[in-house]
């Protein structure tokens, strides 16, 4: 249950779904109740099924390119706390990775589920380079399987999110988002700091400094 709840946590803070309702609400403000419930049930799909190819896939691609785990670390950290800083600086919320021109995009297609929601509004560098170290951090089958059920465990909080999202939107309002972010981000700082500081530790400690 530790292991659960510390790859929630970490997931949920990075990826912060609360985030993305001022963006979700805009871009299905035309939409009818069934069909914003049909977009936050496939935008959850999509979230998950892109987490889970990148926990298990990702590994594959650093070696085909011949990137260690330590250096996914260091460029995921400064990945990770760059949005930290943007949640704090009330920057992530008004853009949340998506360019003007593909928010302007979005509005006129009538899937929204795949891009720009699932990725790389949720499911963005940030969470993605997380996963990856995650599945070196983690090598055992048992470990590997709570990974697993973390990651459907914050995609269907992102469904009931992204569901509720115009109720929450009108109960926190723009201030009430504004400050859980700000507090979302300050942990996210925290972890990218984390990331960066243990992958040089890793880096130093393997220099062998005799020769």
């Amino acid at each position: 249950m530790e292991l659960f709840l510390l790859i929630f946590g970490a997931l949920f803070s990075v990826i912060n779904p609360l985030g993305a309702i001022p963006i979700f609400v805009g871009l299905t403000q035309d939409d009818s109740d069934r069909e914003r419930q049909r977009i936050s049930f496939w935008t959850a799909i999509n979230v998950f099924l892109i987490l889970l190819i990148s926990f298990f896939i990702g590994q594959y691609v650093l070696a085909f390119f011949g990137i260690s785990i330590d250096a996914l670390r260091i460029a995921g950290g400064f990945i990770i706390v760059n949005s930290g800083f943007s949640l704090l600086n009330r920057k992530f919320i008004k853009s949340r990775g998506v360019h003007k021109d593909v928010e302007n995009d979005a509005q006129k297609r009538n899937d929204i589920a795949l891009t720009p929601l699932a990725i790389p509004m949720l499911a963005g560098p940030g969470s993605i380079s997380l996963l990856i170290a995650m599945y070196q951090d983690y090598p055992l089958i048992e470990q590997k399987v709570i990974a697993c059920l973390a990651i459907g465990a914050v995609s269907l909080v992102i469904f009931l999110i992204m569901r509720s999202a115009p109720y929450l939107a009108r109960i926190l309002g723009a201030s009430g988002i504004v400050a859980i972010s700000r507090i979302i981000g300050f942990i996210i700082i925290a972890i990218g700091v984390q990331y960066i500081s243990s992958s040089i530790v890793n880096i130093v400690e393997a220099i062998d400094f005799t020769k």
